[in-house]
């Protein structure tokens, strides 16, 4: 599950952010917190198959989540650089992968 900028205050309504810090845009802060949740200053966090993301712009790095945990981190890095402004490539795909890598339970080998 994913949300993000407002629709993050539904999780806290269906009691899914029980202790699970989350990360909505600006304006949705107050109201989150409110109902008892923790915000983190970051673009994004995810708890095992629950993922939030604050910012219009940061709609990639759920989507970016979603395809690594589907079908791996190559095949993220690939759908986000398809994307990506002309000239920013790179820049996006290590700014995607450095966001949602520490979610994804991945240990070095």
């Amino acid at each position: 599950m994913g949300a993000q900028c407002s629709g993050t205050l539904l999780l806290p309504r269906l009691g899914w952010l029980n202790a699970v810090p989350a990360c909505p845009d600006l304006p949705t802060r107050p109201w989150v917190q409110e109902a008892g949740v923790e915000v983190l200053n970051q673009p994004f966090y995810a708890d095992g198959n629950l993922a939030t993301a604050g910012g219009c712009l940061s709609s990639q790095y759920l989507a970016a989540w979603v395809i690594a945990r589907l079908a791996g981190v190559e095949a993220a890095g690939a759908a986000i650089h398809y994307v990506a402004p002309v000239g920013e490539k790179e820049q996006y795909v290590d700014r995607a992968l450095a966001n949602i890598t520490p979610y994804l339970g991945l240990t070095a080998t």
